[in-house]
């Protein structure tokens, strides 16, 4: 075994050193071709052509590939060996396979879907389906040009059993820095199916937490770039993220794939620019304290909750009956006179607003019937008898056009937002009844509200749609292709308004149920989004595998989710085991170098100097509030010298030491998690606490410690040989 293991080392490195000689050698001639600085657009178009290679080339040098594959086609007389990695490149000579096989090409599909057996494999090519037999399928670790490591997960001629997850488990293993990063050369077959799936679909995608739904996410979008390459542009790529902090956490993938000029928002930053309109910041600040700083007395959440009424398509109908009958009655009365005898019939003005220009939308009707209303004002000024009579004409007309044009209505989207709730005085001719649907709550919320100026972030979709209802999408054009991140806390509503700014359905929605936290605006069942589209518009995928967490950590959260929220949406763990998840109380006897203080601030701190003593990149300590984690912050910062507070006002996640509330903590990760006040008196027995609680377990890589006062919630509990009680012995 040890004989075969280092000839296969041999060989790889003796093929990486051809490689690499190759590259140079490809590199250095490109190099040495002038750089084309003229205007002639067909040696522009190759100069582009030749940096592109060139950029590719330099950072190929560094890691050229990450797999091979070993594959005969039915219908070729040898197997090939095809070597995998980030970027695809060609061999200067003519040859039957490439130097590096781009991972998002067909046949680099069998290298994730492929996981062993004698049967024959197969792959869709644009000639149709290639089958054939795989005999190796290998992982290579390569940095900086050193070859590091070897893992065979198949091969043909050995007796030696398929290792699958063994090269997976050692890439899992891996310390965490402050950014999210590609899993290219470790996509498992269930995630490759996402990422290869059709364009033109609004794709679900129900994940665990530490399923890598955002990575291959973006893996998607690198894959639907490569694809699709002459219908698609990164330009008209958007990814919608719930903070923008998480976009500096993820901003780094998309770079490592060679993909880039792919718009990052906030849904808020988003709808505003397009409404142009500026939100204020303590909208988010105020929201947050209203649901989550006051433990145990989370108000009660139903259907006539602002953020669920608000985000449900029962508004939409409300809105767009509305804006109907405005138009429907957007033509004044009576004939327009601009002087006397000079007339244009009403009936013209009708003509022109409900057959020539009925295809445009009811603001920019309006622009062209008034436009063609001025132009026969000038043709008719034409025919006066003196310059005298000419000037006094013009003066009446000026007048009387400008007062025609008040008559019509006000065609601004918060102006109407505000008259559908009657937070301002409706016009005398107003159409719409006041919607009896409203519920009287959510009606007398945000007719407060809004005669404050308050815009939440729950009335931009409603604003967006009556934009749109009212502009159309202002000439720009609609997105080839959105992700949308943590869907779950996203509303039908935003998803419905987001559908006319998109072409084809075209989707990737990923969220978690389990992690529904904010269920005062999301979703709580993925029908709610599902029906917005045709059946053959949308696709469900379920991924149930978490590869973040160990096995002990997953088993602990698992606990928590079925008793405490009564959950069937449980992670299936990879086999990566660890230490088990400590349970310490703060009245456990503290290691004898504890500091002075309160027992809860002594315990915390024990904790952090502990695991952050440890070969751990990324530690956080994770509190039920705002306000506990900025006095625990206070409290410690002096102490720590890479220690950060993460307040939701941050825009990058700088990595290192991290005290942060557990509801700002979705969708991030670390190494090591310490769960402060871990007991009833902050997380009580509601699903939502146990989800909150959750949240937070699911964010820890190898190592979870919950710090609690003796009161534990009925949801955790000792389940067995993946948790322990008290300090470890070492400290």
């Amino acid at each position: 075994m040890e004989d075969d293991f280092q000839s296969a080392y041999q060989e790889e490195e003796d093929r990486l050193n051809g490689a690499l000689t190759e590259i140079d050698t490809v590199l250095e001639r490109l190099r040495s071709i002038p750089v084309y600085t003229g205007s002639e657009y067909t040696e522009q178009v190759l100069e582009d052509s030749r940096e592109q290679r060139r950029k590719d080339l330099a950072k190929l040098r560094q890691e050229p590939y990450f797999g091979r594959l070993d594959f005969q086609g039915n219908d070729e007389d040898e197997r090939k060996a095809l070597y995998i990695g980030k970027i695809g490149v060609d061999r200067e000579q003519v040859s039957d396979r490439p130097l590096v096989i781009d991972w998002r090409a067909p046949v680099a599909s069998l290298f994730y879907s492929f996981t062993g057996g004698t049967e024959p494999a197969s792959y869709e090519a644009p000639e149709g389906l290639i089958e054939g037999l795989v005999y190796l399928k290998r992982n290579v670790v390569i940095r900086k040009q050193i070859l590091e490591r070897v893992a065979d997960t198949y091969n043909r001629d050995s007796d030696a059993p398929a290792v699958s997850d063994e090269f997976l488990v050692y890439r899992l293993g891996e310390n965490k820095d402050n950014r999210l990063r590609d899993i290219v050369s470790t996509i498992q077959e269930e995630q490759d199916k996402i990422i290869r799936a059709a364009k033109n679909t609004a794709l679900i995608i129900q994940g665990v937490a530490g399923s890598g739904k955002t990575t291959v996410a973006l893996h998607r979008l690198a894959f639907l770039l490569y694809q699709y390459k002459e219908q698609v542009s990164a330009e008209k790529m958007i990814i919608f993220a719930p903070n923008r902090m998480f976009l500096d956490y993820i901003s780094d993938v998309l770079p490592e794939l060679g993909v880039g000029n792919i718009a990052q928002s906030t849904f808020p930053d988003w709808a505003a620019d397009v409404l142009g309109i500026t939100l204020p910041e303590q909208d988010t600040a105020e929201t947050m304290n209203r649901w989550f700083e006051t433990a145990g007395s989370m108000p009660e959440i139903t259907e006539e909750t602002p953020g669920r009424f608000k985000g449900s398509t029962v508004l939409m109908e409300v809105i767009e009956s509305t804006i109907k009958l405005l138009e429907t009655g957007a033509v004044p009365e009576g004939d327009f006179i601009p002087w006397e005898g000079a007339v244009l019939r009403r009936s013209m003005i009708l003509r022109w607003h409900n057959e020539e220009y009925a295809p445009y939308p009811p603001a920019k009707r309006k622009e062209r019937v008034m436009a063609r209303i001025h132009r026969w004002i000038e043709m008719e000024l034409k025919k006066s008898p003196s310059q005298a009579a000419l000037k006094e004409r013009k003066k009446k007309a000026a007048a009387r056009e400008k007062t025609y044009s008040g008559k019509w209505p006000k065609y601004d989207p918060l102006m109407i937002y505000k008259q559908i709730f009657r937070a301002v005085k409706v016009p005398e001719h107003w159409p719409a009844a006041a919607p009896e649907i409203i519920p009287q709550g959510v009606l007398k919320e945000t007719v407060k509200e809004l005669k404050k100026g308050i815009l939440r972030e729950e009335d931009l979709p409603p604003l967006l749609y009556i934009h749109y209802l009212l502009s159309g999408n202002d000439g720009g054009d609609r997105f080839d292709h959105i992700v949308i991140d943590e869907a779950q806390d996203f509303s039908p509503f935003q998803i419905a308004v987001l559908d006319l700014y998109v072409k084809g359905h075209s989707f990737t929605i990923l969220g978690d149920l389990s992690q529904g936290i904010h269920a005062y605006k999301g979703v709580h069942a993925w029908e709610e989004m599902q029906t917005l589209f045709a059946p053959e518009h949308t696709a469900y995928h379920a991924l149930t595998r978490s590869y973040r967490s160990t096995m002990e950590i997953i088993e602990f959260a698992n606990g928590i989710l079925s008793s405490g929220v009564g959950s069937s949406l449980l992670a299936v763990p990879v086999f990566r085991s660890g230490n088990p998840v400590r349970l310490i109380s703060y009245a456990d006897r503290q290691p004898a170098a504890a500091a002075a203080g309160s027992e809860r601030l002594s315990a915390v701190r024990t904790a952090l100097g502990a695991l952050s003593g440890c070969e751990y990149r990324t530690v956080a300590v994770l509190t039920r509030s705002l306000r506990e984690a900025a006095e625990l912050y206070d409290a410690l910062a002096g102490q720590f010298e890479d220690l950060h507070l993460i307040d939701g006002s941050m825009t990058e996640y700088r990595g290192g030491l991290s005290v942060l509330p557990v509801y700002l903590s979705k969708g991030l990760e670390f190494d090591a998690v310490i769960l402060a006040d871990a007991d009833s008196g902050h997380y009580g027995e509601a699903a939502w606490d146990a989800k909150l609680m959750y949240v937070g377990c699911t964010r820890a890589l190898h190592e979870l410690w919950l710090l609690h006062d003796g009161q534990l919630p009925p949801y955790v509990q000792l389940l067995g040989e993946e948790t322990v009680s008290g300090w470890p012995d070492s400290q």
